[in-house]
């Protein structure tokens, strides 16, 4: 799957449900899976860390991310400190059944539905688990307001930890992600904003062409990946809206024939009287005033 995919089924909405700086002395969690992602600064001590099999060796000032369905085995092998957040990036509706995998959880079998998508399933992305953050000051300082913002619990700083959590995974992804621009270029074009370009242009002359454009896709390519998308051609669905609004026009407002023709992109009064007809069954005077077919 590439992000573009991803981001149109699983916007980001970042969700922080366990934040802490965990002060410990020497310490161990026991073999577990995780369902959501787990994001580490290690502030102070030295820790040893197995992901999946592999041992990772971490001190001060730097940065542990684990992704959902790793297993881990995490150690802290002297006094440490380390900030600590599970969280999901990606919105879903499992965000309140979701949990932090417990020490002995390795059998994520029955809770498959509540994993979320991991980033190194995706096309052109690979975020190792020792993070290599170009501007790893601004990174930890982010963090740890994250950490920080999570354990005030009020509504603002909630939604100050919504958005420096995106602001963290936006870094990581600029920060590790050299080959994503290239994967994305052979992407699957979303064409979830053709709706909204359609409507803010109803009175503008629109070709398939133009849209087709936009998409970066041939006029044919786009016009097949529309009506997959859609269920009827790009002329028929922005014929359906202009429809739509003429008939919001007639029933909701006095303008003239000639200024919703206008307004609804129609050549002229007499295309859109005959094009309205022809898909209501009725003149539009008659539709305005309540009439039956004509």
């Amino acid at each position: 799957m590439f992000l573009s995919e991803l981001l149109v089924r699983h916007p980001v909405v970042p969700y922080v449900r366990e934040g802490d700086y965990a002060v410990r002395t020497p310490w161990t969690v026991a073999a577990r899976r995780l369902l959501d992602y787990l994001l580490v600064y290690i502030q102070e001590g030295e820790c040893l860390f197995h992901v999946d099999g592999e041992p990772y060796e971490f001190r001060a000032g730097e940065f542990c991310l684990i992704q959902p369905g790793s297993l881990t085995v995490l150690e802290g092998k002297t006094n440490s400190i380390t900030p600590f957040a599970h969280l999901d990036w990606f919105y879903d509706d499992f965000r309140e059944t979701r949990y932090p995998t417990r020490p002995g959880q390795v059998d994520l079998a029955p809770y498959r539905h509540l994993l979320q998508p991991r980033l190194n399933d995706l096309q052109g992305v690979h975020i190792p688990v020792k993070l290599r953050p170009k501007q790893p000051v601004q990174l930890r300082d982010r963090f740890l307001e994250v950490v920080e913002n999570w354990q005030n619990r009020s509504p603002l700083a909630q939604l100050r930890v919504q958005t420096l959590a995106s602001e963290l995974l936006l870094a990581i992804l600029d920060d590790h992600t050299e080959g994503l621009k290239e994967a994305e270029r052979a992407a699957p074009q979303p064409l979830s904003w053709v709706t909204s370009f359609m409507s803010f242009r109803l009175s503008e002359p629109l070709s398939v062409q133009e849209m087709a454009a936009r998409a970066n896709l041939s006029p044919s390519r786009f016009s097949a990946k529309f009506k997959a998308q859609f269920g009827v051609a790009p002329h028929r669905y922005l014929l359906r809206l202009r429809i739509q609004y003429a008939r919001e026009l007639l029933r909701h407002t006095a303008h003239s024939l000639e200024d919703i023709a206008a307004y609804c992109g129609f050549a002229d009064v007499h295309h859109f009287a005959k094009t309205f007809k022809k898909e209501e069954g009725r003149a539009p005077g008659a539709y305005r005033s309540g009439g039956g077919p004509t």
